[in-house]
């Protein structure tokens, strides 16, 4: 018989995973993520049609997403981009030894260290950027050029606080607390759009640098140093650049450093030639943040929640173990991200009609309904990547991606150029669908010749069940949406959005039911 107080007891811990204090599982951890993901998505899509109601896309919004561009190339080329995750590596390994007190000393020193480097850097960086806008984006007019440079001095001091919340997140990541990362983002976004709400009718686009400021002040910067603290560290005031323990992480991170990865170059590689379009970096943009709403919730959120739990397999031995969670993780996602980018393709026009509205006009709609349908083939590809890579920082090799990664950027560029100048500002799509295929490959090749990850261990029934599902969900939703009467407005759109996903719904589940595919009952198991 049940009792009150154990009824009681199994609510609570049905919370735990709210935690501040407690470790996850990598489930639990998944869960919170995901739905973290899943609301900063929502709040990612409200900032955008914000945005787009006000600026549209037109020379403001060009250069307020071009200015992104330095700080972002800053914080890559010095902290690697991501060099928590080789930080996380690290703590986990003194955390395994039940060394905090050597935890908490390399913590500060990489922390203190960084600092310097990086304040100095954003200082030089100040004074550099005119000359960088006109490198990097050499088809921007004068007004464009200057507005640009203006928004990127700007929004360059935050990365002080993206790198801060990085390390200090680095530590609760090592003791598997995701609550903090599950916030920040959320924080983050919000600290934009209410700085669009609150300051565009008096400074304009300038509101938006002005939001991002407080965001990353507030989220990455305060919360997780509150988080780091709570969780008991002891911070030292050490500021040595020859440290043995800020020489580790730099040994670690260089490669990250000196390299580049597909997914971060990518961006870049289209601001520069879409700049040659008045509005062509912003209607990417778009396409690009429609895009990201489902793989945060589906590739991120997993990949930040696999790497302490893959760093834990590795640092105790298990290769087996290690080698089918990662095999496992990349079958899921490629799966479940198949299913996903058929739904995306089929209501690809009425979604981004959603976002009409203001200065962003049915011509912008339909030119970012074009862009969102090629880079959403690659939805599965795109949160593959994210597991293999970090599958070769848990084994404390951040070389072998970064070298992959940094040749095919190389061998991309040339396709860039040519899909580019054939197809115009489309071409660029599909040479990022090219570039991230080509790198997943890589990667996947590279884990299974270095006996980490084992292509046999991929559950290639399941993927060509989940493929075949795909493919018949979109043919069903495609051709339902075209029966249905053309919508209009809004709410037409909303229509045809709602039924089409029905529809992809049944059909998918009975699609993986007649194969008999074990993904449905796998995701219902975590949910």
């Amino acid at each position: 018989m049940s009792l009150p107080g154990d009824a009681a007891a199994r609510t609570v811990s049905r919370f735990n995973f709210l935690s501040t204090t407690k470790g996850h599982t990598a489930t639990s951890a998944a869960l919170l993520l995901m739905v973290s993901n899943l609301l900063s998505g929502v709040l990612g899509l409200v900032r955008t049609a914000y945005i787009n109601r006000i600026f549209g896309a037109g020379a403001a919004t060009d250069a307020y997403n071009a200015a992104f561009q330095l700080p972002d190339m800053i914080a890559y080329f010095l902290v690697g981009g991501v060099g928590s995750a080789t930080l996380v590596t690290m703590l986990t390994r003194f955390r395994e030894r039940g060394d905090e007190e050597g935890e908490d000393r390399t913590l500060s020193a990489v922390l203190n260290a960084m600092l310097m480097v990086l304040g100095a850097a954003i200082l030089l960086a100040e004074f550099l950027a005119p000359l960088y806008t006109r490198l990097a984006f050499p088809h921007f007019d004068q007004q464009r050029a200057q507005l640009c440079t203006s928004l990127t001095r700007l929004l360059l001091p935050g990365q002080l606080f993206f790198f801060a919340g990085g390390v200090f997140g680095a530590r609760l990541l090592a003791r598997k607390i995701f609550l903090y990362q599950a916030v920040t983002p959320l924080i983050y976004t919000l600290g934009i759009i209410l700085g669009a709400v609150f300051l565009s009718g008096r400074i304009g686009v300038y509101s938006l640098p002005a939001g991002v400021l407080l965001g990353v002040v507030l989220g990455p910067g305060l919360l997780t140093a509150y988080g780091a603290f709570r969780s008991g560290l002891h911070y030292t005031p050490v500021f040595q650049l020859n440290h043995p323990a800020f020489r580790e992480w730099l040994r670690l991170n260089l490669p990250l450093m000196l390299g580049f990865t597909v997914g971060m170059a990518d961006k870049w590689i289209l601001a520069f030639f879409a700049s040659a379009n008045m509005g062509g970096i912003s209607r990417l943009v778009v396409a690009k943040s429609l895009f990201n709403a489902p793989l945060s919730v589906i590739g991120a959120a997993a990949g930040a929640a696999s790497l302490p739990f893959f760093a834990s397999l590795h640092a105790q031995g298990k290769a087996y173990e290690f080698s089918g969670a990662v095999a496992r993780s990349v079958s899921r996602l490629l799966a479940i991200g198949a299913l996903v980018s058929a739904w995306m393709i089929a209501l690809a026009p009425w979604l981004l009609d959603l976002f009409r509205r203001g200065n962003f006009h049915r011509t912008d709609a339909a030119e970012t309904a074009r862009y969102f349908v090629v880079f959403s083939v690659t939805l599965g590809v795109w949160s593959a990547q994210g597991i293999y890579a970090r599958a070769f920082y848990a084994a404390g090799n951040a070389r072998t991606p970064l070298i992959a990664g940094s040749i095919i950027t190389v061998l991309s560029l040339p396709v860039y150029w040519a899909l580019f100048h054939a197809v115009g500002v489309i071409g660029l799509s599909i040479a990022s669908d090219i570039g991230m295929l080509a790198y997943t490959i890589a990667l996947a090749l590279l884990l299974h010749k270095e006996r980490l990850v084992s292509l046999l261990d991929l559950e290639g029934s399941e993927l060509w069940r989940a493929g075949l599902a795909a493919i018949v969900a979109f043919l069903a939703t495609t051709e339902v949406v075209r029966l249905l009467p053309a919508a209009h407005n809004h709410t037409g759109d909303t229509a045809i959005v709602a039924a089409g996903s029905a529809v992809w719904l049944v059909v998918v589940g009975a699609a993986l039911a007649a194969t008999g595919s074990k993904l449905p009952k796998q995701i219902l198991r975590r949910r």
